[in-house]
């Protein structure tokens, strides 16, 4: 989009923005305030929950992180010798000219790394091997100290095939010094990966780490929400990142301290990871391996750290032929994986994994009820109060959502489309929206790349199944907007 064009949609946005408060008579929702109290505590509670991340993410880049790294890069120089490399790459179903991609980035990184390196690529299908052999043989950098193994398996599932290849790896007994990145088929590395994580592992409490990422996508509503959603994951790790516990090592691709990866317990629960349901029962993990390392590394003490200044590239597809279904398609994955996770994260407790990391975890789950109870309660107002409560609060969610994309875009320190703050709407209510469905039920799980499914139990255990959390779910949003009228005044 050119400059003018884009100087002239923000124009028209806060010319919308001063219409709807225009149109309101002075005085006329005086009457009302008692009605929107929720609106008005949900807000305070939500941004002043996102101003404290914001600090701690601009305190983390520009203080923070420059003095760790320092340090590491320190301790890295005086140690006399390098450790070596392993690059665990999973391909499935990935067109051919990403795969080259991906992998001439691969060759790349691991030619660069001091200690040498080992490629692991985990295929299903045999034209991925020879595109992947064929790749090496032609790259014009030397491959001496690059040793390539090709790992052909079943296709029955990514976990599956990690738990085999880190075995593989294992059976090398990697030392102390020696790093793993475990790295997506559609996920290109930073040549200098090897150089600009290695050091951060001299510190023998560093478990894991993960990297900013930017998404290559066709140019769209879509790409725009994505974009907008890494500058938000950048906030959000960065603010992590200060207290040394990142909420996720993400599994496009992140770096382990290889001796800690290829542990028969870790290997195990990645391969089997489950939680045991009050009411749905032991619930097998398909999806959100990055999850299952990340809740491996926290249950023992390890730190998770956040690298603001080095990106991976991930090249992205849109699954589905609309935006909102494409949207809510992810959302069901990723919020999945998160919450399946949550309550044992939660249960580790505030003194073994630290009060703010516990918080933030907490939050996850809070976030779901206050970010539907804003809607919700002007929804009351507009039926049952006065009408003209809902431009004002359009008008208050343009304007809001207006100054926070400014603030966000300080982070990488560039403007941003008018189409963000409409996305970031769309992003927290239905978000949140899609987040209280799947809490329900945890047991509903598929890849989006995949076809592979959890095994379906009996019609009639499952037709159970389906009506109890419906039931549940009804329930929790009924106490909700009950709560809700109660703080109103409506009842």
């Amino acid at each position: 989009m050119t400059r003018p064009a884009l100087i002239l949609g923000h124009l028209l946005y806060l010319a919308v923005v001063a219409l709807l408060v225009l149109s309101i008579p002075p005085g006329a929702l005086g009457h009302v305030s008692d009605g929107l109290i929720v609106v008005g505590v949900v807000g305070t509670w939500r941004y002043g929950w996102a101003l404290v991340n914001y600090l701690r993410a601009v305190f983390y880049q520009r203080l923070a992180y420059p003095r760790l790294k320092a340090r590491a890069l320190a301790a890295h120089a005086a140690s006399p010798v390098y450790g070596h490399a392993y690059f665990l790459v999973t391909s499935y179903k990935i067109d051919t000219d990403t795969t080259r991609r991906v992998y001439h980035a691969l060759f790349r990184a691991a030619a660069a790394a001091k200690g040498g390196a080992t490629i692991v690529a985990s295929v299903v299908d045999t034209s991925d091997l020879r595109l992947i052999q064929g790749i090496r043989a032609q790259m014009d950098v030397p491959m001496d100290g690059v040793e390539l193994v090709v790992d052909q398996i079943p296709g029955t599932g990514k976990r599956d095939a990690l738990a085999r290849s880190l075995r593989l790896i294992g059976r090398r007994a990697p030392s102390q010094r020696d790093i793993l990145l475990l790295v997506d088929g559609d996920s290109c590395v930073p040549e200098d990966i090897v150089a600009a994580s290695a050091p951060f592992f001299t510190d023998p409490s560093v478990g894991a780490l993960t990297t900013d990422e930017a998404v290559e996508i066709k140019p769209s509503l879509f790409a725009d929400w994505f974009a907008l959603r890494f500058t938000q994951r950048q906030m959000m790790m960065c603010s992590m990142g200060l207290s040394g516990r990142v909420l996720t090592l993400t599994g496009r691709m992140s770096v382990f301290r290889a001796s800690l990866a290829t542990q028969p317990e870790f290997i195990r629960l990645v391969q089997h990871d489950h939680i045991d349901h009050w009411r749905l029962g032991r619930v097998d993990f398909l999806t959100g391996d990055d999850k299952s390392t990340w809740f491996w590394l926290l249950q023992r003490g390890y730190r998770m750290l956040y690298l603001p200044d080095v990106t991976s590239l991930s090249m992205e597809t849109q699954p589905k032929p609309g935006f909102v279904d494409s949207a809510v398609t992810l959302m069901i994955r990723w919020f999945g994986n998160m919450l399946r996770t949550n309550g044992r994260a939660l249960a580790l407790g505030p003194r073994r994994i630290g009060l703010f990391t516990w918080w933030s975890i907490l939050d996850q789950k809070l976030g779901i009820w206050t970010t539907l109870a804003g809607p919700i309660s002007v929804a009351l107002a507009v039926l049952f109060v006065e009408p003209l409560v809902l431009p004002a609060y359009i008008a208050w969610v343009m304007a809001t959502r207006y100054v926070f994309c400014w603030v966000l875009a300080t982070v990488r320190g560039r403007g941003f489309p008018i189409t963000y703050p409409m996305l970031l709407y769309f992003g927290q209510i239905v978000g949140a929206a899609v987040k209280s469905y799947v809490l329900f039920r945890l047991d509903r799980q598929r890849w989006t790349r995949q076809s592979t499914a959890l095994a379906a139990s009996p019609a009639i255990g499952e037709r159970l199944r389906a009506i109890g959390s419906t039931y549940v779910h009804i329930l929790a949003l009924g106490w909700l907007t009950f709560g809700i009228m109660l703080l109103s005044g409506l009842v």
